[in-house]
């Protein structure tokens, strides 16, 4: 069982930046960022392979968001810059065996961090 725990949410304004931390029990997994807005299903974000050479981001980030780890200590990193009220909601990492953007290819999940961006 791999534990998973986010950092670094919170309350900013449109156009800030932020940079969310997921620490995991151990390494060897793809490692994926997740969201989810109030009323609405939970979106893929970004993925990173575990070589940290192959990364997927949706379409809504791209170019504003980057994702990267640090295996040297089981963690994965989502940098947001340019940040809009659309952005936020609870965000989770996952680690999973392939890089997908499908949760159900997921199958550890952490407990989530919360990101608002005001306008």
């Amino acid at each position: 069982q791999v534990q998973l725990v986010e950092s670094g949410g919170g309350l900013v304004q449109a156009g800030d930046s932020l940079r969310l931390s997921c620490v995991a029990s151990e390494g060897s997994y793809t490692m994926g960022w997740f969201r989810q807005a109030p009323g609405k299903e939970r979106e893929f974000v970004a993925t990173i392979s575990r070589s940290g050479l192959s990364t997927l981001y949706a379409d809504s980030v791209k170019g504003r968001f980057t994702i990267s780890r640090d295996n040297a200590k089981n963690t994965v990193y989502l940098h947001m810059t340019s940040l809009k009220p659309e952005d936020t909601a609870d965000y989770y990492c996952a680690a999973g065996k392939i890089v997908m953007t499908a949760a159900s290819m997921y199958a550890y999940w952490g407990q989530g961090t919360q990101v608002t961006v005001s306008s």
